[in-house]
């Protein structure tokens, strides 16, 4: 009797087919041998039709070119693929901006180029604020110079002290202009020679000016925040409707001391202020009334207040010496000098953080250092032991308007410091 093939049975085989296949799989892979199974080679002509050259010129590309010292428009235009009669014409043309024929080295320039060395359009950010172009229009070419629309961003940063502060910067992507930024700022509170420590941190937004996406420059710091040994210092930048400019806490106080901490920012105090100390050129015991600061020969020496020149030339072991009045009683002194700062004479007035000077070993010295003294009616002090005058806070009207800015930079470094932000563009 033959069985009645019904739909179910019909359903059931299609049903069991895949697992038919796994089953098949499993079955010849992973031991089947294969080494005596038989090979044959086939080799057959095959008729390839004949290569067509298909450039036409229309395929164009975007190559950029970086200025090298002594490059001219002619060689960068060879390196583009641009030569011959066509150079000739984009050089003829040039001739109607000074600036492409006085190439700036280490910028760059950007060109569309076709595959068959026609220039397209060629670009060259002469400096941060203007742009040349050489368009191909009509089969002719035109110069073009106008100034760069940038735009502006706000780069947020942040990082912790392992060693040093231009260490610490540099490993959290911050340039060194505006780590000394915030150093400058922050310098009436915090001695960025002797107080860091390792687990200090810092926070800090500042401006960036990109083109089409690229770098451009960087602009100035908007604000910063140091922990340092477990307390926070923050500076917020604010300029006002007068154009008067500078850093402030959040509360609108000025960070602008009437003094700087230091003459030299960065540098290693070798020698401090003390009572008794062996001199290492007289070779005996000797009061030490200033502040020794390491640093290479050369090394800028700046002002640390507002001041008129009182004395500048030679003096004894002080060797080349500057001595600064500033307001009332206070006067400092800076010597060993390796030269003085252009300009610099006697009623000079000079302005805080201006370069007077530069490091040197004259006078009574073992080698390249800066001897600084701060007097107060022409006696020495330890200017790190000294309580200092500060500046003024805002007026009501610019504190107003400060609050108003100061808010979101606030912000901002809470969200640094809050979230363990390494860094924010």
């Amino acid at each position: 009797m033959t069985p009645k093939f019904t739909r179910k049975h019909l359903f059931l085989a299609l049903a069991a087919l895949p697992f038919m296949g796994v089953v098949a799989a499993f079955g010849i892979a992973p031991d089947t041998t294969t080494e005596n199974l038989p090979r044959e080679t086939v080799v057959e002509s095959v008729a390839l039709p004949q290569a067509q050259a298909t450039d036409s010129g229309t395929f164009d590309f975007w190559r950029e070119e970086r200025i090298g010292r002594g490059d001219t428009l002619q060689s960068l235009l060879a390196r583009l693929g641009v030569e011959g009669e066509e150079a000739r014409y984009v050089l003829a043309a040039a001739q109607e901006s000074k600036f492409l024929g006085r190439l700036a080295p280490g910028r760059s320039v950007l060109a569309r180029v076709t595959s068959t060395g026609q220039l397209m359009l060629f670009r060259y950010l002469v400096s941060d604020e203007k742009l040349v172009t050489v368009t191909r229009a009509g089969g002719k070419f035109q110069v073009n110079e106008q100034p760069v629309a940038l735009e502006s961003r706000q780069i947020l940063r942040s990082g912790e002290i392992e060693g040093s502060l231009f260490g610490a910067t540099d490993a959290a992507d911050v340039p060194d202009r505006i780590a000394s930024e915030m150093a400058e700022a922050l310098s009436g509170d915090i001695d960025f020679h002797k107080d860091l420590r390792r687990g200090d941190h810092f926070s800090v937004v500042y401006e960036a000016f990109y083109l089409e996406g690229q770098l451009v420059k960087t602009g100035r710091m908007l604000a910063a925040e140091f922990v340092n040994q477990g307390k926070s210092y923050q500076a917020l930048y604010f300029k006002d409707a007068q154009g008067r400019e500078g850093y402030f806490t959040p509360d609108g106080q000025s960070l602008k001391r009437a003094f700087l901490k230091s003459p030299m920012p960065f540098s290693r105090i070798s020698s401090g202020f003390s009572g008794a100390r062996f001199h290492p050129v007289l070779q005996r015991w000797r009061a030490h009334k200033g502040i020794d600061y390491a640093a290479p020969t050369g090394a800028p020496v700046r002002a640390v207040a507002d001041a008129k020149v009182e004395f500048v030339g030679r003096q004894g072991g002080y060797g080349n010496l500057i001595v600064l009045k500033h307001q009332g009683s206070y006067s400092t002194a800076y010597g060993h000098l390796s030269r003085f700062g252009k300009g610099i004479k006697r009623g000079t007035p000079i302005g805080q953080g201006q370069v007077i000077g530069y490091v040197g070993a004259t006078g009574l010295a073992t080698g390249p250092h800066l001897h600084y003294e701060f007097r107060v009616h022409n006696v020495q002090q330890n200017p790190l032991a000294l309580k200092l005058p500060t500046s003024y806070p805002l007026d009501s009207h610019a504190k107003a308007q400060f609050a108003a800015k100061a808010q979101p930079l606030v912000a901002n470094l809470g969200l640094l410091r809050n979230s363990n932000l390494a860094s924010l563009d």
